[in-house]
């Protein structure tokens, strides 16, 4: 496994990460905890060194299972969470809305400390911007955490160009994530660019469309109840229908090279840019092999060409209107 650096900081880590998320929440029921656990093992063991969680996934239930499984490898890999959500009280389910003031982070920090069993965060990234808190104080927050060594870097996600410049300009900001993909190319338009002209890397989370980019589904797959893909217009059964033409296409480029739908999709994501860590997630050990896989895969520039083309014709948008509206692109 090849390593990438995150735009100019000293934060060196493995071409493609491991997203967490779904093996505690969003995609069905939580995983066992014994296989994921193997899993998180198998992954380091094959190379990977950047690991993604987040205290809103459960809540709480998947930073848990991240800090006990990488316990061993402290010093060896990067963890990755985020605040920024103001979650129910007594343990409940979801969240309240956003909550981004400076004393919040800071007790969200102490949290994750102690649940992910380190004793400094790696990457500590805003989930989302806060519209009632200037960035400015966000970035002063955790410029505090880096100073008391509780922090190693500042990350974004979600975030738009303007937010981005103000918060670097405080804090310098190593590391953007957010979704991107032949399934979502907004950010090309002036995240890219930014992210490039100040040197921050960019963590694309959902590399694989939320599963739509493997070709292991179609506009008849049915989802369990607990499925947030349930709600998203892109996965409808018509837009499955219309966007399959680019999967059709993924499959024709993947085949002569011995390669996988998914495998050609993470290849051109990584085409993009030198300083581009895709973290596609899974629960299961056959799609981490097969993920991994795709970062030694190459793609001619008539591919990209091909690619490029069928991608700019998917359909349906990808959140509703009232979760797009808590981003900032």
């Amino acid at each position: 496994m090849q390593n990438r650096k995150l735009g100019n900081s000293n934060l060196e880590v493995s071409a493609l990460g491991l997203g967490c998320m779904g093996m505690s929440f969003g995609y069905g029921p939580p995983e066992d905890t014994a296989a994921m656990t193997a899993l998180i093992h198998a992954a380091v063991e094959k190379g990977v060194t950047l690991f993604d969680t987040a205290e809103v996934y459960g809540p709480y239930t998947n930073e848990i299972l991240v800090g006990a499984a990488l316990e061993p490898f402290r010093g060896q890999v990067a963890i990755a969470t985020k605040f920024g959500f103001q979650m129910k009280p007594n343990g409940q389910p979801g969240y309240v809305g956003l909550n981004s003031r400076p004393e919040q982070i800071k007790a969200v920090a102490e949290a994750s400390l102690q649940r992910l069993r380190v004793d400094a965060i790696d990457l500590f990234y805003q989930h989302r911007v806060d519209p009632n808190v200037p960035i400015e104080d966000v970035a002063g927050a955790v410029k505090d955490l880096i100073a008391e060594g509780k922090v190693k870097h500042f990350g974004l996600s979600e975030a738009g160009a303007g937010t981005i410049r103000r918060a670097h300009s405080v804090q310098p900001v190593t590391a953007l994530q957010s979704e991107y993909s032949l399934w979502w190319r907004r950010p090309e338009l002036e995240i890219i660019p930014t992210l490039e002209e100040l040197g921050i890397g960019f963590v694309t989370y959902s590399p694989l469309g939320k599963g739509f980019l493997t070709g292991k589904l179609d506009s008849t797959t049915e989802f369990s109840g607990t499925d947030f893909r349930n709600i998203l217009p892109r996965f409808s059964v018509e837009s499955r229908a219309a966007n399959q033409a680019l999967v059709d296409l993924l499959g024709t480029i993947a085949v002569p090279k011995g390669a996988t739908i998914a495998q050609v999709a993470l290849a051109w994501l990584l085409a993009q840019k030198p300083w581009i860590v895709p973290i596609p997630g899974t629960t299961k050990l056959h799609r981490l092999e097969e993920n991994l896989g795709g970062a030694s895969l190459e793609l001619t520039a008539d591919e990209l060409t091909r690619i490029d083309a069928a991608a700019a014709n998917v359909v349906g948008e990808r959140y509703p209107e009232h979760i797009e509206k808590m981003t900032g692109l």
